[in-house]
């Protein structure tokens, strides 16, 4: 499902089918008719796709536990994996198995929490269960603007600007300024984050030991891309 959309966003598909759609198309990665039939992965898939201008190599993984073997084989030759969670069941027994294998094979990883628009959705709640079940050291780079039937975009902490995304897929990206009411928690979140950064940063730390205030963005995501390739963090964010 989410292949699915990451080649439709850098336009290498040009519509977006369901795994278990009504259509019987099925997703581009499952092309098994067993997969197709079933609605899951079973076999490892590899793709490309661009982005701007870069290229990423993409490779989709079995999320069910009888084909935890074919996840093994794909982590070796990785430079980063997404672990995606559920923003209302959380750390799943599965994702503790996946999260061992990536310990064990050294990969970097981002965490996306995804489907913040169902009910329960609960984003802080997921991130605390990083720290806690899996042990990662989770620092938010996002914030979301609502949560279950009003989830309407993201903050960005990075850059302090909200994005929303319209149109009948997503599509249409729109850049706004960050909404007058949730400004002060986005400012105590950015320093929240910042902090999260320079405790396993020494080069950022430095910064904010001398003023925290004149830390820039650039700063920011040079330090993220360090402390996340040395596994010291796990930036974390959100969508649906």
């Amino acid at each position: 499902t989410l292949s699915e959309r990451i080649l439709f966003y850098t336009g290498k598909i040009h519509e977006i089918h369901e795994v278990r759609g009504k259509d019987g198309v099925g997703a581009v990665m499952d092309s098994m008719d067993l997969e197709r039939e079933k609605g899951i992965t079973i076999q490892s898939a590899a793709t490309y796709a661009m982005w701007g201008d870069f290229n990423i190599n993409l490779i989709d993984t079995p999320g069910h536990v009888d084909f935890t073997i074919e996840v093994e084989r794909a982590l070796r030759v990785l430079d980063g994996a997404i672990l995606v969670l559920c923003s209302v069941s959380g750390v799943q027994s599965q994702s503790i198995t996946v999260d061992r294998q990536m310990k064990r094979y050294k990969v970097p990883r981002i965490a996306f929490i995804n489907k913040m628009d169902r009910s329960g959705a609960n984003y802080d709640r997921v991130a605390a269960q990083l720290k806690e079940k899996l042990g990662h050291h989770a620092v938010k780079l996002q914030y979301p603007i609502g949560a279950e039937d009003r989830f309407q975009g993201l903050i960005d902490l990075l850059s302090m600007k909200a994005f929303y995304f319209d149109g009948e897929n997503g599509e249409h990206i729109r850049e706004e300024a960050i909404p007058a009411d949730m400004l002060d928690e986005a400012k105590l979140r950015r320093d929240e984050m910042i902090e999260g950064i320079a405790n396993v940063d020494d080069e950022l730390g430095e910064a904010f030991l001398m003023d925290p205030a004149s830390i820039t963005e650039e700063q920011l995501r040079a330090a993220v891309r360090r402390a996340t390739i040395a596994l010291k963090m796990t930036p974390v964010m959100c969508g649906s």
